[in-house]
């Protein structure tokens, strides 16, 4: 699976929504949410262009579900392309890629707080302190500094590589050991940028297999990184994707696992407890960290392998271990969540929105 934004492209002429313009405020009754308890947000992409991007609500202590949660409220279209959203105390941090943008809400009441504007392709938030946060961006060749405080873009980072026909490096999650943030580089590129966050400067990098998509720190703070090789065709190359150890501040890469030619793993998870990971490789995969097996099956896909949906997103609860799977299903209508347990067994589904991609949990206030 690619990186879910390229994805969505190949079903945009199938969408029956057209489009709406931002900031358009629309004059009905909005709804009035107090949820101060456990729950999950759902990011959904909706079709890129269409600007039908929406946010869903699951209230994990009722099992009742709110779609549209961000429109409802505010009376407010969310954009084009939710693609990410972070959490900072009572605050949810939207991330709407080709809107260029990101929005701020309470997320108890879903109501709109304020917005940060200016960013090129903006792709995931993630907090240094109270008053700085980084944000990646797939197509700026820099991170931007942010104060979310004021809601401004304060500075950026140079990531860029000039002597590369790519124009490397594009870059996308984030992930913080000590005072370094770990950044996986994805589009035609094979780097994990080190930025120390005291200067805001990248001080190193990781060379490793071709294109690392997702990445995650287990319980010993050892740097897991997949990779999903390119694809046939690729002016950058095709190779063999990979499952990847970094060890605590090292730049030496174990390669842990190889997958077959043509296979495309994505959205790599961790559990609550740091000792066990999760993938989609059209199913989900399930890989205890020092078992010394390979990777298995934990949850079937019900598609064969030519079906162009599907399993399109992941999630595990970082309190309970609860997975959470999203079926885009084929991109036009509203798409699937499956809940299942961490041992496998089902709990629950339900309905989202279009093209639901990412997951973010929402503590006790």
């Amino acid at each position: 699976m690619l990186p879910r934004i390229f994805t969505l492209g190949l079903f945009i002429m199938l969408s029956s929504s057209g489009c709406m313009k931002d900031d358009e405020l629309w004059n009905f009754d909005r709804a009035r949410f107090q949820k101060p308890y456990r729950g999950v947000f759902i990011t959904n992409e909706g079709n890129f262009t269409y600007g039908n991007a929406s946010l869903s609500y699951y209230d994990i202590e009722t099992g009742e579900v709110f779609n549209d949660v961000f429109f409802n409220t505010n009376a407010l279209p969310i954009g084009d392309v939710a693609y990410s959203m972070t959490i900072h105390d009572s605050l949810g941090y939207v991330v709407v890629n080709n809107s260029g943008r990101i929005y701020i809400i309470n997320t108890s009441t879903f109501e709109y707080v304020g917005k940060i504007n200016g960013f090129t392709s903006p792709r995931y938030l993630h907090f240094i302190s109270d008053t700085k946060a980084y944000v990646t961006d797939l197509y700026a060749r820099s991170i931007a500094v942010v104060n979310p405080v004021t809601m401004e873009i304060t500075g950026s980072i140079d990531v860029s590589n000039g002597a590369s026909r790519f124009s490397q490096h594009s870059t996308e999650m984030m992930v913080q050991y000590d005072r370094y943030v770990y950044v996986n580089c994805w589009s035609f590129d094979n780097q994990i940028l080190v930025i120390d966050s005291r200067n805001d400067r990248v001080v190193d990098s990781i060379q490793v297999l071709k294109q690392p998509n997702s990445m995650v720190l287990d319980g010993d703070n050892n740097l897991w990184i997949l990779t999903d090789g390119g694809f046939p065709e690729s002016p950058y190359g095709y190779e063999e994707p990979g499952l990847l150890k970094v060890e605590p501040g090292a730049i030496d890469v174990e390669v842990m696992y190889r997958f077959k030619w043509g296979e495309t793993p994505s959205e790599l998870q961790i559990n609550a407890s740091g000792d066990t990971l999760f993938f989609l490789n059209r199913h989900v995969y399930i890989l205890p960290i020092g078992s010394g097996q390979d990777p298995g099956v934990f949850i079937p896909s019900p598609y064969d392998e030519t079906y162009p949906g599907g399993f399109y997103g992941l999630g595990v609860d970082q309190a309970t271990s609860t997975v959470y799977v999203a079926d885009a299903l084929d991109f036009v209508q509203r798409g699937m969540i499956y809940r299942f347990s961490p041992d496998g067994m089902p709990v629950d589904t339900f309905r989202a929105g279009i093209a639901p991609g990412s997951f973010c949990f929402k503590p006790f206030n």
